[in-house]
């Protein structure tokens, strides 16, 4: 895939941009604000404005290192200058969720003998769930790991990215954490890797925040055992239960 203009530039949420291919219901961009969703992280939300008019952007297709602009409107836009706008408080959602999971990550994978995630999925109404492979851990003790994610919260963390040849990210021990599925390599086979500096550092797809202050406090809403190897805990934004 190619890299996504929002993981290197997450605070830019309105941008001029061009219509280069255009159909229906539909465009491509010569470059995009939006993130198209993986991994668990839902899309942005957002629209296109020109000089005729508004739209809603209703998702997203990829197509090699082609993306695919949904329209909520079947309307057929024109080659020419586009305004693209992300919805900021929906982009900030995501990224505090995101954030948050890497932190619950690091502290499950170093608090319990290097457990792989599972399964991932974060919501629109600020909860979320991670699966891990922890078939012998008792539920006290996981549900005890919400106080230090919220220490690492409260110290605000900075919170970096780099990439690394796809060869060098896998041969590094501790980088790809889920069990089934590692991110993309971008076209020019590298893997984006995600710091908590001072706690963690995985390869990761999604948008986060600056530092982890930006997020509000966790609560562990549930842990369930969904099967021998999978233990999901849910999450929740404190602020937006």
């Amino acid at each position: 895939m190619s890299r996504y203009f929002c993981l290197d530039n997450p605070e830019v949420m309105t941008l001029a941009t061009q219509v280069v291919e255009a159909g229906p219901g539909w465009v491509v961009l010569a470059e995009s604000p939006f993130y198209p969703g993986g991994g668990g992280q839902l899309p942005d939300r957002g629209s296109l404005t020109w000089a005729g008019g508004e739209v809603a952007i209703s998702g997203f297709e990829s197509e090699g290192n082609r993306l695919r602009h949904l329209l909520a409107d079947p309307v057929e836009l024109q080659s020419g200058a586009v305004e693209a706008r992300v919805d900021p408080a929906f982009r900030k959602l995501m990224r505090a969720l995101h954030t948050d999971l890497h932190i619950v990550n690091a502290v499950v994978f170093q608090g319990f003998d290097g457990a792989l995630v599972t399964g991932v999925q974060m919501n629109e109404d600020g909860t979320a769930r991670i699966d891990f492979d922890l078939p012998d851990a008792d539920n006290e003790r996981v549900r005890a790991i919400e106080s230090p994610v919220n220490e690492f919260i409260r110290r605000d963390l900075t919170i970096r990215q780099d990439y690394l040849l796809e060869e060098a990210a896998f041969a590094e021990p501790g980088l790809i954490r889920s069990r089934s599925v590692a991110p993309p390599p971008t076209a020019d086979g590298r893997v984006r890797i995600v710091e908590v500096v001072g706690l963690d550092r995985q390869a990761c797809g999604g948008t986060h925040l600056a530092s982890t202050g930006g997020s509000p406090p966790i609560r562990i809403l549930k842990i369930d055992n969904k099967g021998r190897h999978n233990r999901r805990l849910r999450i929740g934004l404190a602020g937006t239960l």
